[in-house]
């Protein structure tokens, strides 16, 4: 079996390491280099934010991928010998307005969480502004260091025989299969390439690829900045997460503030606005941060799709062209979930995950929001 996958970001490079791993020959496509968009741009938080929050399909695939991230971490250790950096710290929630349907969902899912008063949250967590009151601390979330493990992905996509990475190879056309024809896709280049199927994990660009196919899709572009801080390593116990802006410190000391959310189109520029409400972020949460100088602030563009659960299967009157996008602010976080659910239905076979729910044809059932 012969497969095109379109977009090199996590999504497209897991989709293509299970596919390899299972036999299928891969054409992996990027328009420019992989693993540079919303993946990297991303904090690397193995968890929604405010998971209660979620419909129950991603509550369903944020199980299975937090499941499946110590082993997948582990084992493009040993075959790259590139570590991704999973941490498993903890991350604070503070002064969480909803913190009652907070608790009631982590114990319908016997999840642990501690809930801290004023005086256990100052002691625990010395560095916290005067105003942060309570606190409900889960112990077992972690974050991954993103821009690594996309680099582990791209070293082993890269040593793979079945396995082929096209950098600068941007997508004009998508090509449905048609009598005598294999679906496929059309190179801006102008080169046709063709396959036993495609599949589009084009991430905020998908809507606008698979529109030249007659096919619409509720997928568009949020804008999120982030900016990066350096301090001593240790210095935050873990990550913090409050009126929806977070802090995830890495090993050496760098920490990551984000983000915001921007309705910009296809625009990737930082802007001085979005700097200072990043920058009262930091403030408001660990004010000593806010004394370190500011090293980058950056942009990346999200895949909105409503009610934040990804489309992932095949498109309806599409045949041989399949999907996995949509996942909004959890890409990083839905990632390995994602990529067996879509392998599982491409290869025929029942799952794990139920794929009911992520079918692209309930798109022209899906009310914005």
């Amino acid at each position: 079996m012969r497969v095109i996958v379109v977009g090199g970001g996590i999504n497209g490079l897991l989709v293509s390491r299970r596919l390899v791993q299972e036999g299928v020959s891969v054409q992996l496509l990027e328009r420019g280099e992989p693993g540079q968009e919303s993946s990297w741009a991303g904090g690397g938080i193995v968890s929604p934010l405010y998971p209660w929050r979620y419909a129950e399909p991603v509550t369903a695939l944020a199980s299975h991928a937090q499941q499946a991230y110590p082993a997948l971490v582990a084992a493009l250790r040993d075959e790259t010998g590139i570590d991704s950096e999973l941490e498993r710290c903890g991350l604070l929630f503070v002064n969480t307005p909803d913190a009652e349907p907070a608790l009631a969902w982590a114990a319908g899912r016997q999840m642990p969480v501690q809930t801290l008063t004023r005086a256990e949250l100052h002691a625990g967590w010395s560095g916290l502004a005067a105003d942060a009151d309570t606190g409900l601390f889960f112990p077992t979330l972690a974050h991954v260091r993103n821009p690594r493990l996309l680099q582990a992905l791209q070293a082993m996509l890269g040593r793979h025989p079945l396995a082929q990475v096209l950098i600068d190879a941007e997508v004009e056309a998508v090509l449905p299969a048609a009598a005598g024809h294999a679906a496929g896709v059309r190179l801006r280049s102008g080169q046709l390439l063709h396959a036993d199927a495609v599949v589009v994990c084009a991430g905020a660009w998908t809507a606008q690829l698979l529109a030249g196919a007659g096919v619409t899709l509720p997928i568009r572009p949020v804008r999120g900045q982030m900016q990066l801080y350096k301090t001593a390593p240790g210095s935050l116990p873990g990550m913090i997460l409050r009126d929806g802006h977070y802090l995830i410190p890495r090993r050496d000391g760098h920490v990551l503030c984000g983000s915001t959310l921007e309705d910009a189109g296809f625009d990737k520029h930082t802007t001085e606005v979005a700097g200072q409400e990043l920058a009262a972020a930091v403030r408001a949460i660990w004010p000593a941060l806010a004394k370190q100088p500011l090293l980058r602030q950056w942009a990346g563009l999200r895949p909105f799709a409503p009610n934040g659960v990804p489309f992932i299967g095949p498109l309806p009157g599409q045949q041989g062209i399949w999907i996995n996008a949509g996942q909004f602010r959890n890409g990083l976080v839905l990632a390995p979930a994602s990529a067996e659910v879509l392998t599982d239905q491409l290869l025929g076979r029942q799952g794990r995950i139920d794929p009911a729910p992520y079918q692209p044809g309930r798109a022209s059932q899906s009310p914005e929001g």
